[in-house]
């Protein structure tokens, strides 16, 4: 591998900033120092930029297998090296789902051929594979997807004999999406009845509404508390739901933990009306009470990460009638540019942000080696200028599907380089494909 040497960047990591240079030889930061007189093969002039540790995303759709047409491994991976999101995790309601050791050990074959991103892939839950479930290997998957809502196949969990069996017997950490399935059925038949097929976008809150995220956090969070399970709930899109979180306690000895994303920090309700079902998302954004209370439990603890659930479909379907156009889109890009725009806004600190996009999924998950800048660490690295911005156009966009909810809005900082695993991947705009990701490995 060869060297690089990255000069004069603002280092942000750790809760401080400073100024310094960062030594990277055969992957890993090798040195980390004021001026550090040293030879290289490439040398980055970083003066006036932040240097962040590369985001960790903990909750992405990348497509493949089964559902190509909308999103691929090495698309994706594009995408998230652009917007400076270094590793990812991957869920498991691909075509066919990843409900098997040997289809989970597919996704990790294509992965290592086609991913420009560190990557990992949740093994997936159903009501009958507890059994396969239980060979996962905590040393090199991240963890247990359990579908507490809607999904694709077979892969909603609503059977309580089996949630009890799975977190009374899964030592690894348990990544949970709920919705309360039954209340969102009701509420959908009362719209039937009303407005019949004439459903809008504006009303999808109403349907999948704070209560149903409610009763099935809670629950999950009572099984959790039961069993002394390692809980960890995605993408919290309700106020009411962060009372479920404590904010007192180190994240490194915290039990339960949860997740907020993008989407849910940046939108609420009132932008159906202008965005419609390109802001149609699973669990639904909601009010702007909620959009700030989920804001206010990233900044005092009790929300730990901050993730993208990019899951990108294409611009035919989500053109399509409320009913028929399916949940969610392409954030992965975007996802850095939208926290610093809060950061621009005097909302958030960097330390906050890098806290909460590499620091803390690195810490909640138990990566070995990654999320911070620290000598022996792999060099996972993200240069942003915050002086420089970005326009988001239809031409700039990497992911396959071709669209971004943020088309249009111009940025007020960059991502100027990524490097990924010591390899210098994107760079001005464009990508480098100097080598593959890595899979990453836990302390379990």
């Amino acid at each position: 591998m060869s060297s690089i040497l990255i000069k004069s960047a603002t280092i942000v990591s750790e809760n401080r900033q400073f100024v310094g240079d960062v030594l990277i030889k055969n992957g890993f930061i090798e040195q980390i120092g004021p001026s550090l007189n040293i030879k290289a093969d490439k040398e980055i002039n970083a003066e006036g930029k932040h240097l962040l540790p590369g985001c960790i995303d903990d909750q992405v759709h990348f497509r493949e297998p089964g559902l190509t047409h909308k999103g691929e491994i090495f698309t994706e991976s594009r995408a998230a090296v652009a917007g400076g999101i270094t590793s990812f995790m991957e869920m498991p309601n691909t075509v066919p789902n990843t409900v098997t050791q040997e289809l989970l050990s597919d996704k990790y074959e294509i992965a290592s051929s086609r991913s420009l991103a560190n990557y990992s892939f949740f093994m997936g839950a159903t009501n009958d594979n507890l059994n396969e479930v239980l060979k996962t290997n905590p040393r090199e998957v991240c963890g247990i997807k359990i579908f507490m809502g809607s999904s694709t196949g077979n892969m909603l969990v609503d059977n309580e004999k089996t949630l009890e069996s799975i977190f009374s017997s899964t030592p690894m950490l348990i990544a949970t999406h709920c919705e309360d399935e039954d209340t969102i059925k009701r509420n959908l038949e009362v719209f039937k009845e009303r407005y019949g097929d004439n459903i809008t976008p504006e009303m999808h809150p109403l349907i999948r509404d704070a209560e149903a995220c409610y009763k099935s956090s809670s629950f999950a969070v009572e099984l959790a508390k039961k069993h002394g399970s390692r809980l960890h709930i995605l993408h919290i899109s309700s106020a009411r739901e962060t009372l479920l979180f404590e904010k007192d306690i180190e994240l490194k000895d915290k039990k339960i933990t949860a997740e907020a994303c993008i989407h849910h920090l940046w939108f609420s309700d009132r932008d159906y009306a202008e965005k419609g079902n390109w802001i149609k998302w699973n669990p639904a954004i909601k009010t702007e009470e909620d959009r700030l209370g989920i804001f206010q439990a990233v900044l005092d603890g009790r929300i730990d990460v901050i993730a993208t659930d990019h899951a990108p479909h294409t611009i035919e379907e989500k053109k399509k009638s409320y009913l028929q156009a399916p949940s969610g889109g392409p954030l992965v890009q975007h996802s850095l540019l939208a926290m610093l725009e809060f950061y621009h806004k005097g909302l958030i600190s960097l330390e906050k942000i890098v806290e909460k996009m590499a620091h803390n999924p690195a810490i909640c998950f138990k990566i070995e080696n990654r999320g911070f800048i620290r000598e022996g660490y792999w060099a996972d690295l993200v240069l942003v200028d915050l002086r420089q911005s970005s326009a988001v156009s239809h031409a700039n966009i990497l992911s396959k599907c071709g669209w971004s909810p943020f088309e249009g809005y111009t940025f007020k900082s960059a991502i100027v380089d990524t490097i990924v695993s010591g390899k210098h991947v994107y760079q001005d705009g464009k990508i480098i494909e100097a080598g593959m990701g890595r899979r990453l490995a836990f302390n379990s």
